[in-house]
């Protein structure tokens, strides 16, 4: 029976990968990668050298059945993102799913491999509640931004996502809005940006203190970023 392998890997630092997800990347008959330079990057550190086979959101049906192709083989794969884990916000999910519906009698195994995720992470280091929290992923760039900022303040629940550095300060000024129009106008947000990278770093305050700062300091608005909003009481 072949394995799929869903292995989280570094969201930065690349000693951030568990014993398991090593030995796993160590043995398997294949890499499934979001980008081969970034997988080639990890591997290489690790003296690891293994086919890499490249899928990402823009792959064929062809790519598809080539995988199923060498898992009905009984080759055992490992599935790995650029960053994190596989399959939140990130393409990987498509194969997983392109798997279990082609097995549906579990001849091939999907097996997860924990490790570095940028979600929890940042939730982690945010002082925020996070026994019940919602994620967003990367929010849409138009249709329904705005509505969903609408929903961000109502929440009654920590809300997570991530924005890139092109959007952020559009992002942080549309809390800014919809936060203070809303009582308690004191709620937090924390913004993390390059988690365990070189410029780390973590920042936290009222929505305009938060604004403010990146306003303030436009060197630092680049990365990628994790925003917690602090829910609604």
């Amino acid at each position: 029976m072949a394995i799929l392998y869903i292995v989280a890997t570094p969201i930065g630092n690349l000693e951030d990968i568990t014993l398991r997800a090593l030995n796993i990347l160590k043995n398997v008959d294949g890499v499934i990668c979001e980008d081969t330079r970034m997988t080639a990057r990890l591997l290489n550190k690790y003296e690891i050298k293994k086919p890499l086979i490249s899928y990402n959101a823009h792959s064929t049906e062809a790519k598809s059945e080539q995988l199923i192709g060498l898992l009905e083989e009984g080759k055992n794969l490992a599935l790995v993102t650029d960053a994190g884990t596989p399959g939140i916000s990130d393409p990987g999910c498509l194969i997983v799913k392109e798997v279990r519906d082609h097995f549906k009698k579990g001849e091939v195994t999907v097996m997860p491999i924990p490790g570095a995720s940028a979600l929890t992470a940042a939730l982690s280091a945010s002082g925020l509640p996070s026994s019940d929290f919602l994620f967003l992923g990367f929010l849409p760039h138009k249709k329904g931004r705005q509505t969903l900022f609408k929903e961000i303040a109502d929440s009654e629940r920590t809300v997570v996502f991530y924005e890139s550095p092109h959007r952020i300060l559009k992002t942080l000024e549309a809390l800014n809005i919809h936060l203070e129009a809303e009582l308690p106008s004191n709620r937090k947000v924390v913004v993390a940006r390059e988690l365990t990278k070189v410029f780390e770093e973590i920042v936290s305050g009222t929505p305009e203190e938060v604004l403010n700062y990146f306003k303030g300091h436009p060197e630092k608005v680049r990365g990628e970023f994790v925003v917690m909003v602090e829910s609604f009481h």
